[in-house]
């Protein structure tokens, strides 16, 4: 008989000792390979790797804020295979950005306004966030990127959007586009947004959003399920599906697309399960993601 699933957190795997009675719990002596999504388990895998009654094989992750949190780590106790920077996460990445436009501009349309010759802002310019930018741009919205990454600040201008040097830019933006995978907007940020401005991340609003240290005096209300309106004396601004992905609120569909990731991170799991790999990060081989991408393209042209 199954044992029942738990909601997971990421403060339930900051602790060695919350996550250890976790995997203690349902696998007691087992070989395991732990699959990530978000770099969950990199705050306690020493711990776990050397505290386990069984035996931690190794780690796939899935996404690239996860994947730099385990390169932050050093020196990892276990081989961690990463997917996040495959080339066949590319078609998921693209279509991951219409998702993302395409919620953002429904919220904003269910209250009354549009992206149609609206000023925006993209922070961060890696996979999702160029195609955000790209789309944003076809639907008429002047876009604006930053990115921490001179390189990409300079692949972003080649690509004809404005370039911002620093976040303040954020101040004339009426929609703030955080992909990043990391944290894009600090507490003190909030109140340089421009009134009106929406929010809305590609992540978890803990990656993206200092809200924590948002200055004191914001009162909170909800104007239905998915806007907030942050507001003080003198200022606003309107926070979408929570800071939360708000692409997760229409489906997130990548329709066939995202049987090329799966099939990658079986992969990742057999070459950990396999054993020769030593701890670091690895990825998967080219071959196999050839061999992947071929068997994907036989069953779709059939």
């Amino acid at each position: 008989m199954g044992r029942a699933l738990r909601d997971l957190t990421r403060e339930l795997f900051t602790d060695p000792d919350l996550s250890l009675s976790y995997l203690e719990s349902r696998a007691a002596g087992e070989r395991l390979v732990l699959l990530d999504v978000g770099g969950y388990f990199a705050p306690v895998l020493d711990d776990l790797c050397a505290r386990y009654s069984g035996t931690i094989l190794g780690v796939v992750e899935d996404t690239e804020n996860g994947h730099k949190r385990y390169a932050e780590v050093g020196k990892l106790p276990c081989p961690v295979v990463s997917v996040a920077r495959s080339p066949l996460k590319e078609p998921e990445d693209f279509l991951v950005g219409q998702s993302v436009v395409f919620s953002t501009e429904a919220l904003l349309r269910e209250r009354g306004d549009i992206l149609h010759g609206r000023s925006a802002l993209v922070i961060g310019f890696g996979k999702l966030g160029s195609s955000i930018a790209r789309l944003m741009h076809a639907k008429g919205v002047h876009v604006t990127v930053y990115d921490i990454d001179p390189v990409r600040r300079a692949q972003a201008l080649s690509q004809g959007f404005w370039v911002a040097r620093d976040r303040d830019v954020a101040i004339h933006a009426g929609l703030v586009l955080c992909a990043t995978g990391a944290l894009s907007l600090r507490g003190d940020d909030f109140p340089t947004l421009r009134n009106g401005a929406y929010v809305a991340t590609v992540t978890s609003s803990e990656d993206e959003l200092e809200l924590s240290t948002l200055p004191e005096g914001y009162r909170r209300s909800y104007l239905g399920d998915h806007v907030v309106r942050y507001e003080t004396s003198g200022h606003y601004f309107y926070l979408l599906n929570g800071g939360e992905a708000v692409n997760f609120l229409h489906g997130a569909s990548v329709g066939p697309f995202i049987f090329l990731v799966q099939g990658e991170l079986i992969a990742a799991t057999r070459a950990i399960a396999r054993g020769g790999l030593p701890p670091g990060m690895h990825e998967v081989p080219a071959a196999d993601r050839g061999a992947i991408a071929a068997h994907w393209l036989n069953y779709w042209n059939r």
